[in-house]
């Protein structure tokens, strides 16, 4: 642009304003980022990209609907039983945990086993005391899922999350900080 819009006065390069009537010139320039290599390399990037959506969709063969869509929410091939007060007890009096089965507890303490198994049985007897039922102890380094090296002192033996979950609050009437875990060999 070469004159003012406004009142015509020939402007200078790079004027902003026209020194006659003060109108702001809005100069049109040619936008070189359309020009420059990676701007054009990014458009074409996204057309190959919508090319291989719309060619992924149609592959598919969607008829727009009556496609149903099955879930599968966990559990287990074979759940334990769980476990109340009818539980197995070892030698020492706590409840023994299925061999060989996974399942869902409620952690009530993690004791560091560089202090011996007594601390933890004694945690159990308190427990008992309390009114827990099933509460027995875990070595967790025999366990995937346990971080190994404690004693792990648990209440009950559940088929799922939820059923654990259920029985918390009264795990935590004597364990303020117990917690449902998962229990895998």
């Amino acid at each position: 642009m070469t004159t003012c819009p406004r009142c015509g006065e020939p402007l200078a390069a790079g004027q902003e304003y026209c020194l006659e009537c003060g109108a702001h010139v809005v100069r049109v320039r040619r936008s070189k980022a359309l020009s420059s290599g990676w701007a054009r390399r990014s458009l074409i990037a996204a057309a190959v990209a919508l090319a291989g959506a719309v060619a992924a969709i149609a592959a598919t063969g969607n008829s727009g609907g009556g496609t149903t869509i099955v879930t599968a929410i966990g559990g287990f091939a074979t759940a334990p039983q769980a476990t109340t007060g009818d539980e197995v007890t070892g030698p020492s009096g706590a409840a023994e945990w299925p061999s060989g089965e996974d399942g869902w507890t409620i952690a009530l303490v993690s004791l560091p086993q560089t202090g011996g198994r007594a601390p933890a049985l004694a945690r159990v007897k308190a427990a008992r005391r309390k009114g827990l039922d099933a509460v027995g102890v875990l070595d967790s380094s025999r366990y995937a899922s346990l971080h190994p090296g404690y004693w792990i002192v648990f209440s009950g033996i559940y088929a799922s999350e939820a059923e654990a979950t259920s029985a918390l609050e009264d795990a935590r009437r004597y364990a303020r900080a117990a917690a449902v875990r998962h229990v895998v060999p």
